[in-house]
């Protein structure tokens, strides 16, 4: 299944994108991700066990490319939810000049809100992440809460802050701003 836009597309990940994502996951860009596979091997495993409640992407350029990766997690069709997470610009430099993080994000929420028809979409970023933060909520996330001390990185525990952000509010605020930035 391939999702395309006018900038970037997005496939599904495979065992064969190991080196990658694992080369992307030790990057400085990953540090405030959670912790990621320790060896090429161990991520060619993850990648092959990832349940059916995931969709894993990878990020490619029109010409092929691969820039990056988002996934959406804990799908519950019963509740109409899931999570947003896993996103990451592997090769800023390729994707340099290039809407490709507000593109992919769009196609992500094309997905979860219109073909699989979920109502929510949620996340979690580690306090630290400033600009991942203040990105979520320009296009649409409102924060809902706080998980004190839930992450562990670099020795330091961090708090996550909860993003989410409900169908109609994709509809009528994420995706017309995210539209007239991708003209």
């Amino acid at each position: 299944m391939i999702i395309e836009g006018r900038y970037v597309k997005l496939r599904l990940l495979v065992s064969s994108d190991a080196e990658l994502t694992f080369k992307w996951r030790q990057s400085s860009r990953a540090i405030l991700l959670n912790k990621g596979a320790e060896t090429v091997e161990s991520q060619r495993a993850w990648i092959e066990n990832r349940p059916k409640s995931e969709l894993n992407y990878i990020i490619e350029l029109t010409n092929g490319t691969a820039v990056g990766m988002i996934s959406l997690i804990s799908i519950n069709q019963i509740n109409k939810n899931a999570e947003a997470a896993r996103f990451l610009i592997g090769e800023e430099a390729l994707a340099q000049g290039i809407p490709v993080a507000i593109e992919s994000m769009m196609l992500l929420y094309k997905v979860a809100f219109e073909s699989i028809n979920l109502e929510r979409i949620y996340g979690a970023v580690a306090e630290d992440n400033v600009l991942m933060i203040k990105w979520q909520k320009f296009f649409g996330m409102s924060q809902e809460g706080v998980m004190r001390k839930h992450y562990l990185i670099n020795g330091k525990f961090q708090d996550a802050i909860m993003l989410g952000i409900l169908k109609q509010e994709y509809l009528s605020k994420a995706l017309p701003k995210m539209r007239l930035m991708l003209r």
